[in-house]
């Protein structure tokens, strides 16, 4: 039963694969980049997993966004640039782009990890991203990848540069509060609930001495993130 569940599973992937236009000339790589190692804790014959896949994919990424990025806005400062790319490629982004292709349908979770919502995990839908660019890298080359990602970063960098989104919220925060003189902001983690592989933290910010807001994440750094843009729009509110 359980072989031809993964027989199913092989041909929805390669249904999907070409519903994205991606023709592999090596299929195992594509397996490959969906395949999360808690699948293969309870698949001993699978050979890898995909982080391997995730770090190259992550370099290309890196890589092909700032060149896309050079030649799509010309007038833009290198410090600009750089804002660009990392909202483009932060973990919410490359994982929003992993959901608009549907990818969560087809990845390889252990049976914990997909009971435990693994499918619509930021972390893991963008781990999962990065190692099918890697994948595409391997086999296609660096057009290929180009291909497939310039039409998701048209319309990110649209809408990120249209709600100032390049700009990172604790930034954002920090620039405000040591405007006004309030000094830098200050996170504290308050609750860390959940088990170890489904982790929710919740991180309260300091302003002058007094807390602002909470926020929620699935790591310390995403608490945070989501607590300085809670402030962001309690501040906006206010004013």
């Amino acid at each position: 039963m359980e072989q031809d569940l993964d027989h199913l599973q092989q041909e929805t992937a390669e249904g999907y694969a070409r519903r994205l236009r991606l023709s592999f000339e090596d299929p195992f790589l594509f397996s490959r980049a969906l395949t999360h190692r808690s699948y293969l804790n309870e698949h001993p014959e699978a050979v890898e997993d995909n982080e391997r896949l995730e770090f190259l994919g992550d370099a290309v990424l890196d890589f092909l966004v700032g060149a896309w990025l050079y030649n799509r806005f010309p007038e833009m400062t290198e410090g600009e640039l750089t804002r660009l790319r990392s909202a483009l490629v932060r973990t919410e982004n490359l994982a929003q782009f992993a959901l608009e292709i549907d990818l969560g349908s087809v990845m390889l979770l252990g049976r914990g990890e997909d009971e435990s919502g693994g499918r619509e995990r930021d972390a893991l839908l963008c781990a999962t991203f990065e190692a099918l660019i890697g994948a595409i890298y391997l086999d296609q080359g660096i057009p290929a990848v180009y291909r497939f990602i310039a039409p998701m970063l048209e319309q990110a960098a649209d809408q990120i540069l249209s709600a100032n989104k390049d700009r990172d919220p604790k930034s954002q925060l920090q620039e405000w509060a040591q405007g006004r003189g309030f000094g830098t902001p200050q996170y504290r983690t308050i609750v860390a609930s959940g088990p170890d592989h489904a982790k929710i933290f919740e991180v309260e910010v300091m302003v002058g001495g007094r807390v602002v807001a909470r926020g929620t994440g699935h790591s310390k750094q995403a608490a945070a993130k989501d607590a300085a843009t809670t402030a962001l729009q309690i501040i906006e509110l206010e004013l």
